[in-house]
């Protein structure tokens, strides 16, 4: 039986997997990608993430399993199926194994949330993306739009705008959520042009985007806007699907948990953007592993 099971392998589930083999503790991580990092693998640049100015996600994703590695945690990919609650702890059943713990740290994160508007599943891969950094080399040259008016939102905008002819910006209200910094960028970008109040009804094309259609709301008219691509960055949604009957979550399905990871169930911990928080970043998702395993340690001192 293991001590801990840490379930994803983002800032969150790596920085607790360092912890945990700091603190002695017979440690597994379950990952259902390939590749440990989680969502900063899309990110462009990390320039938020103290000491490490400009800092590719990508390069900082290998470093943090670098360092994970270095002190021998056990990595496992696998899908989790489902989390159950045995005599002296927790059972994580896997497309592969089945595994006991001690205690279990979910560290599973959170997804891209999607627009539900008609032609988005259809053309998802064929123009609709979720990730600029990924899929904006595509579009050198040509038009791309961008949903959204959070951080994301932005820096998908400045992202494409470096290499797109142009750049439309969709927000559904008259100002930015994002930071002030990058909300003074976006405005001075020449190829970038907001539209305000608005919000996209459909996308339309047979085989790849070709137009979508915008409703402004302030005005209460309707457009036609061409564009090559789109880029849905409206925010998040948990993964938190296998948390739902073990651990309470709120009305937005994350998992209860404070600063401390410690959920509504003795044994059951909640790291990263996978649990209620104000800020979900790289930072405050490390924090939330170093953290986690320190309740973890207290927890298991206490049986």
């Amino acid at each position: 039986m293991y001590d801990v099971i840490i379930i994803g392998s983002g800032p969150a589930g790596l920085s607790a997997a360092i912890y945990g083999k700091r603190a002695c503790l017979d440690t597994l991580v379950v990952e259902k990608q390939p590749m440990s990092g989680g969502q900063i693998l899309n990110t462009y640049e990390v320039d938020n993430y103290p000491g490490l100015p400009g800092l590719g996600g990508f390069e900082l994703g290998m470093k943090l399993r670098a360092h994970a590695d270095s002190m021998e945690a056990r990595f496992l990919q696998a899908d989790v199926a489902k989390v159950e609650q045995i005599a002296g702890g927790y059972r994580i059943f896997t497309n592969k194994e089945n595994y006991d713990t001690r205690t279990v740290v979910y560290a599973t994160g959170a997804g891209h949330r999607k627009l539900g508007v008609p032609g988005e599943d259809r053309l998802s891969g064929m123009g609709v993306s979720y990730c600029a950094t990924c899929d904006g080399a595509f579009f050198r040259e040509k038009v791309t739009t961008v949903v959204g008016g959070g951080d994301v939102a932005l820096e998908d905008a400045l992202f494409l705008a470096r290499s797109c002819k142009k750049v439309y910006l969709v927000h559904r209200r008259d100002a930015f959520r994002g930071a002030k910094v990058l909300q003074e960028k976006v405005l001075r970008t020449e190829n970038i042009e907001v539209l305000w109040d608005s919000q996209v009804k459909e996308i339309l094309g047979e085989d790849q985007v070709k137009q979508i259609q915008i409703y402004n709301k302030k005005e209460g008219s309707s457009r036609m806007v061409d564009t090559d691509g789109i880029f849905i960055a409206v925010g998040i949604q948990p993964n938190s699907a296998l948390a739902q009957g073990v651990a309470d979550l709120d009305e937005w399905g994350y998992i209860i948990a404070g600063e401390d990871g410690r959920t509504s169930v003795p044994g059951v911990y909640a790291a990263g953007d996978v649990r209620t928080k104000q800020l979900r970043q790289v930072i405050t998702a490390a924090a939330d592993g170093a953290n986690v395993i320190t309740s973890v340690e207290n927890y298991l001192n206490t049986l």
